[in-house]
């Protein structure tokens, strides 16, 4: 079948391990809620404390398929439904978060998989592996060092320290592109921005050049990579 504009990508450790879903699921379910919790109070009754929003989670359904058909897989030479399994449960217990892309769409977050209900077998699909996934967004969060200093009064100061580490690696620019490059992977390498998530300002920025698919770059195309 011809390549499809929405593609669903699972990739882990900065693009290094990736998978492509063989078949779209046919919906998305995204929900985000805010966190509430209801206190009882003696003599004054019950009162509801509003907590922060909570992370979003997104739901789908699809399977991972024996054999190549045209009419539903996205592609061909995929790997087995069990390879599949494996992997994604790798990914699930290392403790890391993974992250998911849906092409065309806004979504491109590092998510963790809460939940990976299976159900092998199933009757008139033969080795076919069908699954429910659920991912909450995942947010990384950077630690501030303080340092504390008390004077002879006995007054403690705390000062805030630098967010960021000093970096004395050269950032490469124009950066060219090599096989296998993809711009989340890129903009990982420790001399261009050491974040996967700064992919789209690579994009943005040589959008002319790389076209409307930010997922098809060329090896040899040289790259502007933006302060």
């Amino acid at each position: 079948m011809a390549d499809n504009a929405i593609q669903f990508w699972l990739s882990f450790n900065n693009g290094a391990e990736k998978l492509r879903l063989p078949v779209n699921p046919e919906t998305i379910s995204v929900s985000a809620t805010h966190g509430y919790e209801d206190i009882q109070v003696t003599q004054l009754g019950e009162f509801t404390v509003i907590g922060n929003e909570q992370m979003p989670e997104l739901t789908f359904s699809s399977f991972f398929p024996r054999d190549y058909n045209p009419s539903y897989c996205e592609y061909a030479n995929f790997p087995t439904p069990w390879e599949c399994e494996s992997l994604i449960r790798k990914w699930q217990t290392s403790g890391k978060p993974m992250r998911l892309t849906i092409t065309g769409t806004p979504i491109n977050k590092a998510v963790t998989l809460r939940r990976l209900e299976i159900d092998a077998e199933r009757a008139g699909s033969p080795g076919d592996i069908y699954f429910t996934a659920t991912f909450k967004e995942f947010r990384f969060v950077t630690l501030r060092k303080v340092s504390e200093v008390t004077d002879s009064a006995g007054t403690t100061t705390i000062t805030p320290g630098s967010d960021t580490r000093p970096n004395d690696i050269q950032k490469v620019n124009p950066y060219i592109v090599q096989a296998g490059d993809f711009l989340m992977k890129i903009a990982a390498r420790a001399d261009v921005y050491d974040n996967a998530d700064q992919w789209r300002k690579i994009y943005d920025a040589n959008a002319d050049v790389i076209g409307p698919d930010p997922n098809l770059i060329k090896p040899g195309t040289a790259l502007v990579i933006p302060a």
